[in-house]
């Protein structure tokens, strides 16, 4: 048998708890620990329980399931169950793995959680080196990560800003941010990742980067806030 991993629902509303329970059953991969009815109960969970993956609803009361992904450790990814579609832009802007909308079918389900296990099962490459390779003009670029002051979406591209040059690649800001060491660098926005280092100041709106400031985006202020204020 292989490996199996842990996950939780957060569902205000019970039937739908019961039925993503019931079709996650047939899952082999994965052990439901644990199936809340509120945030409150969900972060009793994460610390009771080693949790790999959260099926969370966005529209709860008191603490909503966009407020909830704010808060735990970006290593626990998150598929969005949901009866609203409107909701689909924040839910991807918190970088979550899979946007689900009631009523949940089996297969529908069973896509999502194969998107899971892919990540789960590609290897970890431990990080020997201080720079990566990006695409730009037809070829790969060696680029620092000391180099970089931030990174910046640009619709079909990303600017990568060094201390002396711009650099300009196709790939997608998910990718740029796989390569790029997460104790250094940090998002602040859908469209902008700076480099800790460099930052010159911040408020709650902004980080200033040399004569640069950069946008601090409503779904990603308390994480942000809270990464810069624990440095000393």
């Amino acid at each position: 048998m292989g490996q199996t991993y842990n996950a939780i629902i957060i569902d205000d509303e019970p039937m739908a708890r019961d039925i993503l329970t019931q079709h996650l059953s047939k899952i082999d991969t994965l052990d439901v620990v644990a199936a809340c009815k509120s945030a409150t109960e969900g972060f009793k969970a994460l610390n009771e329980h080693k949790v790999d993956l959260v099926f969370l609803d966005i529209n709860m009361p008191e603490v909503t399931g966009l407020m909830f992904a704010n808060a735990i450790q970006k290593k626990t990814q998150i598929i969005f169950t949901t009866a609203y579609r409107e909701y689909a832009v924040e839910g991807f802007e918190l970088e979550a793995l899979d946007y689900l909308l009631k009523p949940i079918s089996l297969e529908r389900l069973m896509k999502a959680v194969s998107k899971f296990l892919a990540i789960q099962e590609k290897p970890e490459i431990e990080l020997t080196h201080n720079f990566t390779f990006f695409r730009s003009d037809r070829k790969m670029i060696k680029v620092n990560f000391e180099d970089l002051s931030h990174v910046e979406s640009c619709g079909d591209y990303i600017k990568l800003h060094g201390a002396e040059e711009v650099y300009t690649t196709r790939e997608t800001m998910a990718n740029v941010l796989q390569k790029l060491p997460a104790t250094q660098f940090l998002r602040v926005h859908r469209s902008f990742v700076v480099a800790i280092s460099k930052v010159d100041s911040f408020t709650n709106e902004h980080i200033t980067i040399g004569r640069t400031a950069i946008p601090i985006s409503r779904s990603y202020r308390e994480s942000v806030l809270e990464t810069l204020h624990a440095i000393n």
